[in-house]
């Protein structure tokens, strides 16, 4: 379970989060929605580790943690960014690859087969060995997908996951995230799309922006 208790950030003195508390059970699937500049992807950057908080608490599994500092994010919370941010020179086998073998210290070929079983699992087997740029826009999403699934995470945050897909995309991005329920991911997910968090969420958290 996580839990974000009066949870506070500000850039250069402008507060984005004011005292946010949130809790997300496992298995559950989170929406958190709003309008641009309410803070959605802040809180979900903190969430993940990529910014610190000002003030409040995370707690994963009732025990304090901290995203930022903790060496071990990754297989903790993993993230799925709004630009995929694949490395362009390195195969999608090993985008894949790289973390679990960097960070996690796995030998290169459990990291593959792994990585494959994602990759089957997500109709992605056939592109091991292309490029980034090969790929269409859905299958990079995929990718991203598969290689945050590679570390193992306890919690999987999606910034904007739908935003530059096409309806039958979505549709299968929406399929992806409901069928990663059914294994009891734990998963957060930014959106601007209310239907779309209507589809998946089992909650919703509505952000609002902070007037100065």
């Amino acid at each position: 379970m996580l839990e974000l208790k009066n949870i506070s950030k500000q850039y250069n003195k402008r507060v984005i989060l004011d005292q946010v508390n949130m809790t997300v059970k496992n298995g559950e699937i989170m929406c958190i929605v709003g309008a641009s500049g309410a803070g959605k992807t802040t809180l979900l950057r903190c969430i993940s580790g990529l910014e610190k908080i000002d003030g409040g608490q995370i707690l994963v599994n009732g025990k304090e943690f901290d995203p930022y500092n903790n060496q071990s994010n990754d297989s903790v919370i993993g993230v799925v960014f709004q630009e995929y941010q694949l490395f362009p020179h390195l195969k999608v086998l090993e985008n894949i690859t790289l973390a679990p073998t960097m960070v996690l210290k796995k030998k290169e070929a459990q990291a593959k087969e792994e990585a494959m079983k994602l990759l089957t699992g997500l109709s992605l087997a056939d592109k091991a060995q292309l490029y980034p740029y090969q790929l269409s826009g859905g299958q990079k999403q995929r990718v991203a997908i598969a290689r945050a699934l590679a570390m193992k995470p306890q919690i999987l945050c999606y910034d904007e996951p739908t935003s530059a897909l096409d309806p039958g995309l979505r549709d299968t991005v929406k399929n992806i995230i409901l069928e990663l329920k059914k294994s009891k991911m734990t998963q957060i997910i930014v959106t601007h799309d209310m239907e779309f968090a209507q589809q998946i969420a089992d909650r919703i958290l509505k952000v609002e922006p902070i007037r100065s």
